[in-house]
Order: structure tokens, then C-alpha cells, then sequence
């Protein structure tokens, strides 16, 4: 019996890690909402300012 290779597609030769896919699914996430803020008229800035972060809330008594 012969063994025969089967050729790895690119990329394929070392598993990735779960943080480096989480990286990259948000970075894929990220660019797919840029995109349709921009389709819808808006600027992907404007979606950062329109909503506060939570360090940025101020308590006054």
C-alpha cells in the first residue's frame, strides 16, 4: 500500500487559537457593521458617539 499526502489548504498548518479566532471574528463583525452604517447613510463615527461608554456616565448628587 502507498500513502498518498493530501495537500493542506493555506493556512492550514497550525491550528489557531481561541483568542486569535475571537480576533478575528470581531474584526469581521466590525468591518460588516462599518459597512452598513455606511449603506444606510451614516458614518461609522457617528455610531461610536451616539452611544456613551460606561466610564463616561457622571453620577451628580
Amino acid at each position: 500500500m502507498s500513502e498518498e499526502t493530501v495537500p493542506l489548504p493555506a493556512g492550514a498548518g497550525q491550528p489557531k487559537g481561541l483568542l486569535q479566532q475571537m480576533e478575528e471574528l470581531m474584526a469581521a463583525l466590525n468591518a460588516d457593521l462599518s459597512d452598513a452604517l455606511i449603506e444606510a447613510g451614516l458614518s461609522p463615527s457617528d455610531a461610536k458617539d451616539s452611544h456613551p461608554r460606561s466610564d463616561e456616565f457622571t453620577t451628580e448628587i
